[in-house]
This record gives structure tokens, C-alpha cells and sequence, in this order.
């Protein structure tokens, strides 16, 4: 029956489905599902505006039952209000100059212009808020100004501001120190670690201050920018508009996110900074040698993959030009020279990536031919010496070094005691006796140290040669000759005793030195065709050998029968060595009327090679003839080669003058000699004529020195201010200053217990009371880039007076004033005009918002990292390497280099200048409180003074 039913149901309702879609159509579901939906919907609209009507009604009527009617005074009050226009005047005087202000009111204009109208105006067309916000920022500037006017400024740049940076560069170092102390090789490549050892270093010297946590954390860096903008404005502003939230915090927000971290963000960005280095010194030239140093030196594979691509994509160009003629030979050298490099590139990128030794040093010990530097250069050269002593001290032969040299000072003094003794003695006063005693004490003092049976170390020389020493003392007034025979004697032992000068040759310490020296070569890029290694003895050898009778004979009159210029250049290029050839054509005309005629065929080194030679034997001719210049870089360009050509010209007729010859009659065979038409054999290599290059302004220097200690003998007595009365103690004291520095004799002035390491720089002022605080400064600071700290005090010393006496040639005593002269421009009313005018033209160029540059790629980044270490190594001045040797000079300009290619790190500079600008801007706040609160963050500074607590305790 049940399943009669469904199959009933089925069917009938299967029927009227049928007949419903042949009444309607098959789209009449469609409909009805359509219909449905447009009552259901049209019901609910219904309903729902019928509720919302009704519900206004009710809220209306509750409105006004409980609230009171609104007079009709008010409406009318706030009518008239909006009508009145309220005039605001602003004083357009912000600094009191008239050079300032006019700039300075155009970078306000355009600053609210770009970054407050601009949004402003699609809120309200009211004015006066602008004008508000306008006199506000004036009132600030003119407060600012006002501040600025009353302090010294030439303090904080002379003083604070080196002091400051100095200080960062020791922080760096120490760091460095560290990391070069971990064995994990990744580690110390790490960014990360470098960071963490900074900041370590950082609160270990500043004790309560730590900036890790607003140098490195965004969100931290801009709460500390709005908490130090806040303390600003409460400053500079009014207390209306301070206490004024809405107002103080618009502001704050500007300021802070607006002004202050976009330019934090520009300073402290390494490529900003590396563009700026070569800006600051573009008017320098190239220099090859500094070019190729970088590449050698360098430890960052991609700064060698950009210049290596830069390399092939100048390949590439030079390759595509379609030339001929002479322009062929130029393009030719120049890929020669790319090619060059790109190979300096790729052995150096492939020795960093396989692990092998890259170091300078180690290469050239382990592999390079050594230069040879005799015994008597080492011990008249500062650098040098300090190395020779380190060795001798290693060895025990301290005492001989440490006597020769106390022998060389009281040879000098001696000198010139015996000199103004003469002196008085023509000008009738008599003090011989006194300075006869003075000699001899000491003479005494001399002998009683190193020589006597009481001295230790006792130098160790032939007992015959002592007691006939002991005997002319005794008997005889004491000479500046008198220890010279006991001092060849121990000169001698120096340089054939195994232990000391040849096994010095040896020592890891020469190598060293020779860097120092700028004498290394490098066996991985040979660029000299001189031979590998030389022996420079100071004498000309090669081909000039004259003997006395050929000097002797030489006649004046053979040199109005020569003439000679250069009549042509070349471009040579052998064995992938290009160079440059000079044809000289020479003319002869012999006694029996006929001449000759002749080419011969020099190069640049040829030229060097004889300029050496003539100025040794003739020290005359030094102060006269001037050699062209060398130029490393491009100088195988057609203009260059002219311009040489016409100055070796020059060179040549010089020589040649009658007047010259006359001056120097031997010279004509010098000249002729080079002259004549066969291969020049040069009698000095390149390493030679590297030492000469060195020597010589060492040999002048060295006279110079001699001058000076014979006008000021109490300078050999460190501190003496009259000789007469304490010539005997000279030598005891000289040798307390040696003593110091080679046996670690503990200084007679005791020193504080504090480690000076943990200090800032200008902690150590009072150490120095010669001279004015700006000067003491830059040494200081030179101290710090350079690390003399590390050499001993006898050397640093004489640096120190080294530095000294260059400055004052210079400056003569006026360094200070100058210094205070140059701040004192710098912060004029023109100048601080002209520097807002350089900020205007910078963000609004022709009034206009500059866009924001786009960030450099990576290869062009590092490109400008390479030519801005190159800029910055080929400014430094050979009297600087000559002083503080050339490898040392290299490694502090490059970790100098090093320490701005940091981001993070360069924000700490820019907090710490910043520090001490508000310091000196309002001293009577105290800001130095003010920062320990706001950088109370950093948990290094919460652990630093836990141990701290911890080590008292113990």
C-alpha cells in the first residue's frame, strides 16, 4: 500500500510539473524564484525605513525634553567671529644679519610649503594656523640664534669636536683588536661581531653611557629623537605654544621624523660618506700607486668584481673604436693597462677565495728578494732605528746600540759647548774652565755608565781601549772626539757580529721595517725591470766610473762644444712593460772644426736614474736643478708626454749651460757619459732609487736636527733649561730616556693607576704643557689615527718633535691663532649665510623639493668605495710616510676608511657630535645627565656595572 502512495505521489507531482512548464515556459521557475525574492525584499525595505523614520522621531522628541534651548546670542557670535579676520604679524628678523635671514626665511617658506600646506589645505582654508605654526619656528630660530651668539665656539671645534672623533676612532681600534684576538676567521669577518665588540669597548670607556640600542633599533632611535626633540622645544619655544599639546607634538613629529633622522640617515650612510671624501678632494689627481695599493691591500672580493667589471667594460669600449695612425699606439697601452689590473683583480679575488696568504708582509718574507739597507742609514733614521732597537733589545745587544747613540748626542753637545767657549773667550769673557768641567763630567757620566766595572749593562769592548779611555780622562781636557775609537769599535760589533745587524737582515722585524720604509716589493706583482733586489750603498756605480786623474783633467771648455735636446717621443712597449723613450739628438764639435752628430735613446728612469747620481756627487746642484715630476697614472697620454718632454728639454739645457759647467767643471763627464750613444746602464735599481727618494729628505732632515741640537743642546737633555748648569746630568738623563723605552725602566714621574685607554682623548692634555690646547689636539689626534702609542716612548718623542717642527715650518708659532682664526671665519655671519644657502639650493634646487635619489647598486657602490680609498692614500704627503714610515701611514688612513664604512657606527659619531653641540649650546642645562637617562636602555650598560660592582667587592 506504501509504496502504491509514493508512486501516486510521484507521478501526479511529476504531471503538474509538466503541465505547469507547458503552460508557462521552460523559464517560469526562473520567474517565481524572481517574484519571491522582490516581495521578500521589498517588505524588508519597508519595514526598515518605517523603523528609522520612527526612530528620529523618538531620539528628536528625548532631545528635547532633556536638553535646554540654545540662546540665540551665541549662533549670531560665532557668524561675526568667522566673518573678522584677525591680522598676525610676523617680524621677519630671525638672526640680527641680514645675510642670514633673507636664506633662512626661504627655507622656512618652502619647508611649510612641501610639508605642511600640502595637506593642510584639503582640511581648511583658515590661514591662520599656518601663520601660527610660521611664528612659532621663528621664535625658535630667533632663541636659537640668540643662544648661539653667546657661546665660544672655538673650544668645541678645536677641542671637543677632534676629541670626539678621536675618541671614536680609539673605540674602533679596540674593537678591532678584539676581533683580530678570535680564532674563528668567520667570526671576525662577521658584521655582527664587529658591532657587539664596538659597543663593549664604547661602555667600557664611557662607563655610563651606552649607544648600542639607539644605534642599531629603529624604534628605539626615533623614541630617543622625540624625547631629546621635546627637551628642545621646551628650549626654544614659548610656554604657550610648549604647553600647547596639539602644537608640541606636530612639532615634535617634524623635527624628529621630518628633520633630524633623514639627515642622521644621510650623514651616517657609507656611500654618502665616500662621495663626500672624493668631492672634498677632487681638485687631487689620480695616483696609480695608491690605485694599486688599494687593490693589493684590500680584503673585500666585491670591491675587486667592480673594478674588474669596470675594467672589461672599458675592454670592451676600447676594442669597438675603429682607429689608426698614432691613436692606435695610445690604445693599445691603455688596454694593456686594463688588462693589467683586471689580472691584479682576479689573482687577488682568487687568493681571498681559496684561503691563501694575502698579507703584504708574510708574501714578501716568505717569498720576495729583500732590499739591503746599510748599518749606518738604520741608525740615522727614526723609523728605522726603532725597529733595529726592538731587535737589539731581543738580543742583548741593547747596551751597545744604547752607548753609540749617547755618544752621538754628547758628540753634538760637546761641539757646541767648545764652540760658544771659543766665542767667549774673542769676546773676552772667560768661562773656559767652567765649560772644561761641565765636558768633563760629562764625559765621566758617559764612561761611569757603560764602561766602568760598576755599569750594567757593561759594553763590551777591548779592555785596552777602556783604560787608555780611563786615562785621557784622568790626564786630558775632554774632546767631542774622545769615545770615537771604543765607538767605531762597538759600530763594528754591530754590523759583523752574527747576532746583531746580518741576522737583523733576517728577522721578521726588518721585513717590517722595510714597510715601513715603503721598500717592499711584493713577488705576486712585479712591475719593475730593474732586477729584483738591490744594494744601495750610497755611491754612484755603473756606468760612470771615473777615476781622480779623469776629474782632474776634465776641462770647462769641452762643455761650450756640446749641445743636445730632445728631438722625439715614442711609445715603446716590450714584453707587456710600456714606456715611454725620449730621442736625444746630440751635437759635438771636436777641436779640429768638425762635429758630430748622434741620437741617443733615454727613458723617465734613465733621467732619475742621473739626476741621483750628479746631485750625490755635487750637493750643489740639488738646490738648483729640479727633475720633472713622475706621474704614475695616464702618463702615457700624448699631452703628458709633451709637456715632459719639454720639461726634461729644460732639464737638459740647464745642464748644459755654460754658467752651470763653470759652477761644476767635473760635471761635463757626467753629462757626457749620458749622453753618448749606447745603452745606458743604470748604476741605481728601483729599489735604489726608492732609497733615494727616501734618503734625502732624510739627510736633510737629519741636518736639520744636527742644527737644532747644537742651538738647543738642552733639548738632548729632555727638559734642561740651561745647559752650564746641568751639562754633567745630560747623559744620565739621556739614558733614563733610552732606558725607558728598551729596558721598560719605569719612568721617573709616577703615573696614575687609571688606564689611559679607558679615557677620552683629551684626558691626556696635561701630559703636554708646551703648547696651546688646538695644537695639542691635532697631535693627539694623529696619535690616536696613526697608533704611535705603539712605538716606543724615544721614538714618539721624536715624532712628536718631528710633527712639531714641520707644523711650525709651515705655520711658524702662529698654528694656534690660525686655528682660531679659521673657526672664527667658518662661523662668520657670511659664511653661516652661505651655508644655508648651499642647504637651500640642495633640497629646493630652483625652489623646487628635490626627489629623493634613488639607492646605488651594489658594483657602483663599491666602485666609490675604491676611488675614495684611492683619493684619500694619494693625498697623504711623503714628509708624513718619511716621519711615521709608509705602512704605518697606509693602515691608519684605511682603518680611518674602515671605520665610516659602518652604518651604525657612523650614527654613533653623528649622536656623539650632536652630544656635544648641545652640551656647548646651553652648558647651564645638564644635558650630560639628560643623555645618561635617555640612553638608560641599553642593557650592556646595566651588566657593565654589575661586574663593575662585582670586581670592587673583590
Amino acid at each position: 500500500m506504501l509504496a502504491e502512495a509514493s508512486l501516486s505521489m510521484w507521478g501526479w507531482g511529476s504531471l503538474g510539473v509538466l503541465l505547469f512548464l507547458i503552460t508557462f515556459g521552460p523559464f517560469a521557475i526562473f520567474y517565481f524564484a524572481f517574484y519571491v525574492f522582490c516581495f521578500l525584499g521589498g517588505g524588508f525595505a519597508v519595514t526598515l525605513l518605517f523603523g528609522k523614520t520612527n526612530s528620529e522621531k523618538h531620539l528628536e522628541k528625548c532631545e528635547h525634553s532633556y536638553l535646554p534651548a540654545t540662546a540665540t546670542g551665541i549662533p549670531k557670535t560665532l557668524d561675526e567671529m568667522k566673518l573678522e579676520s584677525k591680522p598676525i604679524k610676523i617680524d621677519r628678523r630671525l638672526t640680527g644679519s641680514s645675510f642670514i635671514d633673507e636664506p633662512l626665511q626661504q627655507v622656512i617658506q618652502f619647508a611649510l610649503r612641501d610639508y605642511i600646506q600640502y595637506w593642510y589645505y584639503t582640511l581648511s582654508d583658515d590661514e591662520s594656523f599656518l601663520l601660527e605654526i610660521r611664528q612659532t619656528v621663528q621664535n625658535a630660530l630667533v632663541q636659537f640664534s640668540t643662544r648661539s651668539k653667546e657661546v665660544d665656539w672655538q673650544p668645541y671645534f678645536t677641542t671637543r669636536l677632534v676629541d670626539d672623533f678621536a675618541t671614536h676612532l680609539r673605540v674602533f681600534r679596540m674593537a678591532q683588536e678584539r676581533l683580530n684576538e678570535k680564532e674563528d676567521s668567520k667570526q671576525r669577518e662577521a658584521p655582527e661581531e664587529l658591532l657587539d665588540s664596538f659597543f663593549e669597548a664604547e661602555v667600557e670607556l664611557e662607563r655610563k653611557i651606552c649607544r648600542d640600542v639607539v644605534c642599531t633599533a629603529p624604534k628605539d632611535e626615533e623614541g630617543f629623537l622625540r624625547d631629546l626633540c621635546e627637551v628642545l622645544l621646551y628650549l626654544l619655544l614659548p610656554p604657550g605654544d610648549f604647553h600647547n599639546k596639539n602644537m608640541r607634538y606636530f612639532l615634535r613629529e617634524i623635527l624628529a621624523k621630518g628633520v633630524l633622522l633623514p639627515l642622521i640617515n644621510q650623514l651616517s650612510d657609507p656611500d654618502y660618506i665616500n662621495q663626500f671624501v672624493i668631492w672634498m678632494i677632487r681638485d687631487s689627481s689620480s695616483n696609480y700607486e695608491a690605485f694599486m695599493t688599494v687593490l693589493k691591500l684590500t680584503d673585500k672580493p666585491s670591491e675587486l668584481e667592480a673594478v674588474k667589471d669596470k675594467a672589461m667594460e672599458e675592454l670592451q669600449y676600447l676594442r669597438s673604436l675603429d682607429t689608426a695612425g698614432d691613436d692606435i699606439n695610445m690604445i693599445k697601452n691603455q688596454i694593456n693597462s686594463l688588462l693589467f689590473v683586471r689580472k691584479v683583480c682576479e689573482t687577488r679575488i682568487q687568493r681571498l677565495q681559496s684561503g691563501k696568504e694575502v698579507d703584504a708582509l708574510k708574501l714578501a718574507a716568505n717569498f720576495g728578494k729583500l732590499c739591503i739597507i746599510p748599518l749606518e742609514h738604520i741608525l740615522v733614521h727614526n723609523i728605522a732605528l726603532q725597529f733595529f732597537m726592538d731587535y737589539m733589545q731581543k738580543m742583548g745587544g741593547q747596551a751597545d746600540l744604547f752607548f753609540w747613540l749617547t755618544v752621538e748626542g754628547y758628540r753634538v753637545t760637546a761641539q757646541q759647548q767648545l764652540e760658544a767657549m771659543l766665542s767667549w773667550q774673542r769676546d773676552g769673557r772667560k768661562q773656559g774652565s767652567q765649560t772644561k768641567g761641565l765636558l768633563k763630567a760629562a764625559a765621566l757620566g758617559v764612561y761611569e755608565q757603560y764602561l766602568s766595572e760598576k755599569a750594567s749593562p757593561r759594553v763590551q769592548v777591548d779592555e785596552a781601549l777602556v783604560a787608555k779611555l780611563a786615562e785621557k780622562l784622568n790626564q786630558e781636557d775632554p774632546t767631542p772626539e774622545i769615545f770615537d775609537d771604543i765607538q767605531r769599535r762597538v759600530y763594528d760589533t754591530m754590523l759583523r757580529d752574527e747576532r746583531f745587524y746580518p741576522s737583523f737582515r733576517q728577522h721578521p722585524l726588518y721585513v717590517r721595517m722595510l714597510a715601513e720604509l715603503d721598500m717592499l716589493k711584493e713577488p705576486s706583482f712585479r712591475g719593475s725591470d730593474d732586477g729584483e733586489g738591490e744594494s744601495f750603498n750610497g755611491s754612484p756605480t755603473g756606468s760612470i766610473n771615473l777615476s781622480l786623474d779623469d776629474l782632474s783633467s776634465a776641462s770647462s771648455e769641452e762643455a761650450f762644444q756640446l749641445h743636445a735636446f730632445i728631438s722625439d717621443t715614442g711609445v715603446c712597449n716590450d714584453h707587456g712593460k710600456t714606456y715611454a723613450l725620449y730621442a736625444i739628438t746630440v751635437f759635438r764639435k771636436n777641436p779640429d772644426g768638425s762635429e758630430d752628430c748622434w741620437k741617443t735613446y733615454r727613458r723617465y728612469s734613465d733621467f732619475h736614474d742621473f739626476h741621483m747620481r750628479i746631485t750625490e756627487q755635487f750637493t750643489n746642484l740639488s738646490a738648483i736643478l729640479k727633475l720633472p715630476g713622475k706621474k704614475t697614472f695616464n702618463n702615457m697620454d700624448r699631452d703628458f708626454l709633451e709637456k715632459r718632454k719639454k720639461d726634461l728639454n729644460a732639464y737638459l739645457q740647464l745642464l748644459l749651460n755654460p754658467e752651470m759647467v763653470k759652477a761644476c767643471p767635473t760635471l761635463t763627464l757626467y753629462v757626457n757619459d749620458f749622453l753618448e750613444n749606447k745603452a745606458y746602464s743604470k748604476g741605481k735599481g728601483e729599489f735604489a732609487r726608492k732609497m733615494d727618494v727616501f734618503v734625502n729628505p732624510l739627510r736633510s732632515s737629519m741636518r736639520n736636527v744636527s742644527n737644532a741640537v747644537k742651538s738647543l743642546p738642552d733639548s738632548l737633555a729632555e727638559g734642561m733649561t740651561k745647559v752650564s748648569d746641568n751639562m754633567g746630568r745630560m747623559s744620565e738623563r739621556l739614558g733614563q730616556d733610552i732606558k725607558q723605552s728598551i729596558f721598560k725602566v719605569p719612568p721617573l714621574m709616577a703615573k696614575s693607576d687609571i688606564d689611559p685607554e679607558h679615557f677620552r682623548i683629551s684626558a691626556q692634555l696635561d701630559d703636554n704643557v708646551d703648547d696651546n690646547i688646538p695644537l695639542r689636539v691635532m697631535l693627539l689626534l694623529m696619535d690616536e689615527v696613526f697608533d704611535l702609542k705603539e712605538r716606543n716612548q724615544w721614538l714618539r718623542r721624536n715624532i712628536k718633535n718631528l710633527l712639531q717642527q714641520l707644523i711650525r715650518a709651515t705655520y711658524g708659532d702662529t698654528i694656534n691663532r690660525k686655528i682660531v682664526d679659521h673657526v672664527d671665519f667658518m662661523t662668520s655671519p657670511e659664511q653661516v649665510a652661505d651655508y644655508v644657502k648651499r642647504f637651500r639650493d640642495s633640497y629646493w634646487p630652483n625652489g623646487i623639493l628635490a626627489e629623493t635619489p634613488p639607492r646605488r647598486d651594489k658594483s657602483i657602490r663599491m666602485k666609490t668605495r675604491v676611488a675614495a680609498k684611492t683619493s684619500l692614500l694619494g693625498i697623504m704627503p711623503d714628509e708624513l710616510k718619511h716621519i711615521i714610515g709608509a705602512d704605518t701611514t697606509r693602515k691608519g688612513i684605511l682603518r680611518v676608511f674602515e671605520m665610516f664604512q659602518h652604518q651604525q657606527l657612523n650614527r654613533r659619531l653623528v649622536y656623539v657630535s650632536l652630544e656635544g653641540f648641545l652640551e656647548t649650546m646651553f652648558p647651564q642645562y645638564k644635558f650630560p645627565e639628560l643623555f645618561v637617562k635617555l640612553y638608560s636602555r641599553s642593557e650592556r650598560t646595566l651588566k657593565y656595572s654589575k661586574r663593575l660592582k662585582t670586581a670592587q667587592k673583590r
